[in-house]
């Protein structure tokens, strides 16, 4: 393990050696890469949307066998059982509590007064603002680049505007995947940054190997937005079955969608009052057609298609755009190392105060 330790507001308040995190990704995030993220020194994060209340309590003492590290669990604010997962989190005693849409003040209120660290995710300045002021923690911005669901702003713009707008920690996401992105996001008044799809190449993921090398053949311009896999504007890998799903029209949508919501609803044992409510949430109260809100099914089934079978024919790839530069697939600790190593290099490298400078 690296000596290149670099404190910042991220690690005095999680505890976590460097300031690193690895998102909850869907399929992608179980026990196993967690405690391998928690154990070479970065925050680990469960991606629970995909799992059962059961599977999720299952996975957080999979990982607490496996690390002493403080590690967290991502969760729906909006998922009709949040406060089901929210009493799994605090009755393991997990260190944190991410989500990928804003909490409510109260479901924020309950975790901190359990000792839970609150860490949303956002994409947008005011949604940072609102959570600091009902008490988030810290706050994690995905700008643009990032993979899977995700906004139009670039990190390099979005970032400053949160950091001079939030008195919180603020973990800059899109776009980083080495030692250099973390100087830079540091530069720019962040605590740290968080990766999903550079954990995503290790060889300590469970994506299967034929996956991982689409991921490795992909170049930045492999790399597109859709709005058609579930109606919101999706980052992930062009493939085959991404260009049928930009050709195809309203009644192919429709019937996709309720097959993909039938397999879900078999998978996950929701009802579907649950699932029409659940994907009701999610659009956020805009003006959707049935057929879009079932499409919010589309994307369990499709990214397990190829996070967990290995299709990548009949499953989407969600991807940040920094795909198109990763080459090998290290361990988490191996990353670690590099990355710490990296920024270490970059920061001794950087140019000092110009003569006569103050």
């Amino acid at each position: 393990m690296t000596d290149a330790r670099i404190t910042t507001p991220l690690t005095e308040l999680t505890g976590v050696r460097y300031p690193l995190v690895q998102t909850g990704m869907g399929w992608v995030a179980g026990p196993r890469l967690v405690s391998a993220a928690a154990n070479a020194g970065a925050l680990g994060i469960l991606g629970s949307a995909t799992m059962t209340v059961e599977q999720l309590r299952a996975a957080v003492r999979e990982v607490k066998s496996r690390t002493g590290a403080p590690f967290g669990v991502n969760l729906r604010a909006d998922a009709g059982d949040a406060a089901e997962r929210v009493r799994v989190v605090v009755d393991e005693g997990v260190a944190v509590a991410s989500f990928a849409l804003a909490p409510s003040r109260e479901l924020i209120a309950r975790l901190k007064d359990a000792g839970v660290l609150v860490i949303p995710s956002v994409g947008a300045r005011r949604h940072a603002e609102k959570v600091a002021a009902w008490g988030a923690d810290a706050v994690v911005v995905q700008g643009g680049e990032g993979g899977g669901h995700t906004g139009s702003v670039a990190t390099t713009v979005l970032l400053p505007q949160v950091v001079d707008a939030v008195g919180i920690p603020v973990i800059a996401a899109g776009g980083f995947c080495d030692g250099r992105g973390l100087v830079a996001a540091l530069a720019y008044g962040a605590a740290g940054i968080a990766m999903g799809t550079r954990f995503l190449l290790t060889s300590d993921s469970t994506v299967p190997r034929a996956v991982q090398d689409r991921y490795l053949r992909a170049d930045v311009r492999d790399i597109t937005v859709t709005t058609k896999v579930d109606g919101l504007p999706h980052r992930m890998l062009r493939s085959e079955l991404v260009a049928a799903l930009e050709r195809s029209g309203r009644a192919a949508a429709l019937l996709r969608a309720v097959r993909h919501a039938a397999s879900f609803r078999r998978l996950s044992g929701l009802s579907w009052p649950r699932m029409v409510r659940d994907g009701l949430a999610m659009k956020h109260g805009k003006e959707l057609s049935w057929s879009q809100v079932l499409l919010a099914a589309n994307t369990p089934m499709l990214l397990r298609a190829s996070m967990v079978e290995g299709r990548t024919d009949l499953g989407v790839m969600a991807s940040g755009q920094v795909a198109g530069l990763i080459e090998d697939l290290p361990s988490c600790a191996e990353l670690v190392e590099r990355i710490m190593s990296e920024a270490t290099h970059t920061l001794r490298a950087l140019p000092g105060p110009a003569p006569g400078a103050s």
